[in-house]
Formats: C-alpha cells, sequence, structure tokens
C-alpha cells in the first residue's frame, strides 16, 4: 500500500514535466515559463518529500503497534498457563476457628461464649429461723454455742428473717476434644459479716467465696485434677469423686446436721477412676486450721495474752491474722498442710466410701522469766467413710456417713475441739468421732423429704474435760460457767416443694424442723463432794422460698 502511493506521485510527476516540455518546442520558451515550470516541480517535489516522511511515521507506528501487539499476546499465554497451573493444583482451605460444640439444646440458663459453654446458677432466698434459746445467730446455727442456764440467752427466744443464703453460682466448661474437659465453677452467697455489717436498717452484709475452682477431665487416662476452694475430699460424694457431686444434707440450715464431716477450703486433688468409672482412688492436699479447747494464743479482740502454761509459759500455737486474713481472728499454727486419702466404689447399688486423714500440728511454749522457749509438733489422724443406698429406686434413699479419729474435730459441724495441752503446754490432740444417718424420699417427682440424725463426742485430755473443774455456776443466770462440751445429738426432718417449674425459672418453699442437745463433761458442784454435768438443749424451726430463675 505504501509503495503504490509513492509511486503514484512519481509517476504524476514526469507525466506533468513531460506534458510541459512536449507542450512547448524548445526554441520558444521564455525565461518566465522555464521559471514557472520550475516552481511547479519545486512544488511537487515538496509533496513528494512530505508523503515519503508520513509513509516512514506510519511504517514506525505499525512497527510499534505490531511489537505491543506481540508482546500482550506473550503475557497472556503465561497467564492462561499459570491459570491452568491453579486450576489443576488442590484447593487449600482457609484455617477455621473452632466451631462451637454441636450437641443437644443448651439447658435453661447456659449459652456458648465461642468454643466455651456457660451456665448460670444461684437463687434468691428468703428464709427465717426461730429458736428457743438466742444464739444470735443468723440461718447457720452454732450447735456448740447453745448457751447454758448461767446466760441470760438461754431465756430468751429467737426469731431472725434473712436473705443472706441467697447464691449466685457460674460454670464454664469447654470440651478440648471427646476424652479431654476443662470446667471452671464459682459459687458465692452474702453468709459473711464485714467489721460494719448490722441488722439495724441497711443490712449491708458482705459477698464470700464458697467455692472457686478450676478442674481438669481426661476420660481416657481416667484422670481427674482439681485446683482452688472447693468441697473437702473428707465429704460425702453422690457418685465417684467429681466436683460437684457432694452429697450435702438437703437443711435449711447453713450448719447442716450435727455429724455431718465436711469443710471448704483451698485444695489441690488428683483422682483417678477404674473400671469404667466403677473404682475411684484421690489424694487431696487441703488447707490446715486446727481448733483448741481452750486459749492457745493471744486474744485478738483485745490484745491480752491470757493463755499460759505450768512455770509461765506462754502459749504461742495461735496467731492473730496478718494481711489478707481476718486481723481479729486466730490463725494456728500448723507446720504442714492437712492429707486426705479415698477410694469409693460405685458397683452399680449404691455408692461406698473409705478414707484417711492426716493432719500436722504445732506451736510454741515461750518463757519470758529465762528468755527461752520449747516448740512441740504432733499429729492428729482419722479415718472415715459412707454409704448411699437407693432402698427404692428414685423414690428413697438410705445414707450414713462417719469420721472417727484424733485431732478430727473440725471436720464436723459441732466443730468441737480438735486439741488442748497438757499442764506444761505440750500440744495434745483429743479422740473424737462424728456420724450421721439420714433417710430422703421424693414420693412425687416436685416434693423433698429428709429425717437425719447425728451425734459427736469427744473424749476428755488435759486441761479438756476437767472433772476438778468448778461448774456450780453453770445453773445459775450471770454467774460463770467454764464447762466443756463432750458431745452433740442432733434429730431434724423437713421437706421441699417445688410449687412451680417452668422456662422461667422455680419457685420451692421449704420447712425444717431441728432438736439439739448438748452435753458438757463432768465437775465440781456447788456442794462439797457434788458433781455436776451441765446440759442443753435447743428447738428450732427455719423455713425457706427460693426463687432459682436458671433452674
Amino acid at each position: 500500500m505504501h509503495k503504490f502511493n509513492l509511486s503514484t506521485y512519481s509517476l504524476l510527476c514526469g507525466a506533468a514535466l513531460g506534458a510541459l516540455l512536449l507542450a512547448h518546442p524548445a526554441v520558444a520558451q521564455t525565461d518566465s515559463q522555464i521559471q514557472s515550470i520550475e516552481q511547479q516541480i519545486k512544488a511537487l517535489q515538496s509533496q513528494l518529500g512530505q508523503v515519503k516522511a508520513d509513509l516512514v511515521s506510519r511504517d514506525r507506528a505499525l512497527a510499534a503497534a505490531q511489537k505491543q501487539a506481540k508482546a500482550a499476546q506473550e503475557q497472556a499465554a503465561a497467564a492462561s498457563a499459570q491459570a491452568a497451573q491453579v486450576a489443576a493444583a488442590p484447593v487449600a482451605q482457609p484455617v477455621a476457628a473452632p466451631a462451637a460444640p454441636s450437641g443437644p439444646p443448651l439447658p435453661q440458663g447456659a449459652f456458648r461464649v465461642g468454643a466455651m459453654t456457660v451456665t448460670l446458677g444461684g437463687f434468691a432466698a428468703a428464709e427465717g429461723v426461730t429458736r428457743s434459746r438466742n444464739q444470735a445467730a443468723g440461718i447457720a446455727s452454732s450447735f456448740g454455742g447453745i448457751p447454758f442456764a448461767n446466760s441470760p440467752n438461754y431465756h430468751i427466744p429467737e426469731a431472725r428473717l434473712t436473705a443472706q443464703q441467697s447464691r449466685f453460682s457460674l460454670l464454664t466448661e469447654g470440651q478440648l476434644d471427646a476424652a479431654q474437659k476443662l470446667t471452671g465453677y464459682l459459687e458465692t452467697d452474702f453468709l459473711s459479716a464485714g467489721t460494719s455489717s448490722n441488722s439495724t436498717e441497711s443490712n449491708s452484709y458482705t459477698l464470700r467465696m464458697r467455692q472457686f475452682w478450676g478442674n481438669y477431665d481426661n476420660t481416657d487416662l481416667g484422670l481427674h485434677v482439681l485446683g482452688g476452694q472447693a468441697w473437702s475430699l473428707a465429704t460425702m460424694y453422690k457418685t465417684g469423686l467429681t466436683p460437684r457431686q457432694e452429697n450435702v444434707p438437703l437443711t435449711i440450715d447453713a450448719q447442716y446436721v450435727v455429724g455431718f464431716d465436711w469443710a471448704r477450703q483451698a485444695e489441690i486433688r488428683i483422682a483417678k477412676d477404674f473400671y469404667n468409672q466403677k473404682l475411684w482412688a484421690g489424694l487431696s492436699i487441703e488447707s490446715p486450721q486446727t481448733t483448741f479447747g481452750s486459749g492457745a494464743g493471744p486474744n485478738c479482740l483485745t490484745g491480752a495474752q491470757s493463755a499460759t502454761a505450768v512455770g509461765g509459759g506462754t502459749l504461742g500455737y495461735t496467731q492473730c491474722g496478718g494481711p489478707n486474713v481476718n486481723s481479729i481472728q486466730s490463725y494456728s499454727d500448723n507446720y504442714a498442710p492437712d492429707i486426705i486419702a479415698k477410694i469409693a466404689a460405685d458397683p452399680g447399688w449404691g455408692h461406698y466410701e473409705l478414707y484417711g486423714l492426716l493432719r500436722f500440728m504445732g506451736g510454741r511454749v515461750s518463757f519470758a522469766s529465762s528468755g527461752t522457749g520449747k516448740s512441740y509438733q504432733t499429729t492428729g489422724e482419722g479415718i472415715g467413710g459412707g454409704m448411699i443406698l437407693p432402698l427404692i429406686p428414685k423414690m428413697l434413699d438410705f445414707q450414713v456417713s462417719g469420721l472417727i479419729g484424733q485431732g478430727v474435730g473440725r471436720y464436723a459441724s459441732g466443730q468441737l475441739a480438735d486439741a488442748t495441752f497438757s499442764p506444761a503446754g505440750k500440744i495434745e490432740p483429743l479422740s473424737e468421732y462424728s456420724i450421721m444417718g439420714g433417710l430422703v424420699g421424693h414420693p412425687i417427682p416436685a416434693v423433698d423429704i429428709y429425717a437425719y440424725g447425728g451425734a459427736e463426742g469427744v473424749a476428755s485430755k488435759g486441761i479438756y474435760g476437767n472433772p476438778n473443774t468448778n461448774l456450780s455456776g453453770c445453773q445459775v443466770e450471770m454467774y460463770s460457767c467454764a464447762a466443756a462440751t463432750s458431745g452433740l445429738v442432733e434429730g431434724t426432718v423437713g421437706g421441699w416443694w417445688r410449687i412451680v417449674k417452668s422456662s422461667y425459672g422455680t419457685v420451692q418453699a421449704g420447712v425444717q424442723y431441728e432438736y439439739i442437745n448438748r452435753n458438757a463433761f463432768q465437775g465440781v458442784g456447788a456442794t462439797k463432794g457434788s458433781t455436776l454435768s451441765p446440759s442443753t438443749n435447743e428447738n428450732m424451726f427455719l423455713f425457706s422460698v427460693r426463687y432459682l430463675p436458671f433452674q
């Protein structure tokens, strides 16, 4: 196309020149004609040059366009090859967050937070108690503090209303895989009092920690590990040795029943199950504390050091609380934590337990006169057990549990002393026992009824239960009485009725009657040669109305 245009212009120029030459003979041409022809020739040559320049520019542009087209074709081919490779390769799936556990619908009060299941619990309680003897106590009775006849409180009845036993709980559960599970549990109530708590107007009682623990379960290994504040391993369980399966009496009284063995305290526990969870073995290391039958250290209210031994020695078996504990409470000197080992069996009919308890007690007697002192250490030990028998499955259960040993009184509801002292100030664990039995019935699904009986006893030793103690004032009002408790006996009956149970929660009402008898060791009476064994008793009626929004 370009060459045709160039030839066309060349022929036009040649034809024009030939025509000019033929039209005018050489001899007749004038100078003006020659000049005109020359000008025309120059004009045609100029046009021819411009045409050549245009053709060169167009050739260059075409070459550049062809080059770009070739490069684009090469890039498209490369992209097509890469796309084919990607299509042939396996598709990489994005890493997804762990899916929330699937399964049946969550129970009332439960919801999911990521992969964790959170369950709310607790109740609002309106409760009351009347007592024949004034204990100046809330809904948790002082079984070992029932007044003798020398106290004005012996002659005064007592009536109180309270909401302190209202409770809140939070349970978190995470299923790591088919075998491993993590559990956390918090439980609180208001059965606590600060230094300014009173019942005058605002009734501002303080929140306390009942339980707060974490637990790891591995069903493949049959392994269970717990750490935190929980029910002691000494507490009887309904099944196995896992937390939240404790067999706690159904009483309204927050001190439960005389003879019931329990504690809630800091511990580290490991348990192992065998034979498809039909046999269990557990070991627990638990926070220690020793209760004494007489003064064992400074009076934390007055600061007075009244406890002395023969020779003027000062007893130093307890100390007033320091940082992060109660400064007006006495804390015992224990040189090691309590150790509890337990085995439990669930063979298919009933639940059975046997356990051993080892305690470590210590302290010091100091003599200001010589600037010296002597440290004493000893151990307390006990053996306990219990069983639950389903006499009529799902309708009537029988239970019995007990503990016997030396220095084990604080593990029972009556809170008898663990230890006393020899005249020289040496620590002496007391021999004691506790036992509780009961029947729990479910005549209809909405009703639970119960009857419990329990007893606790302790032997005299050292200065505790000394028969030479003058007890003549124990029967005379406003006289002094130094009687030491030798035993407690209780019988109680009660029941619960779940009045309303719906998707909005449960409303239940309960009533309870208790009779407790407190006996003291024998001492010297008012007349020469006479003896006296003081005793007292208590009749109590309790009621409770509770709203459980998450059950």
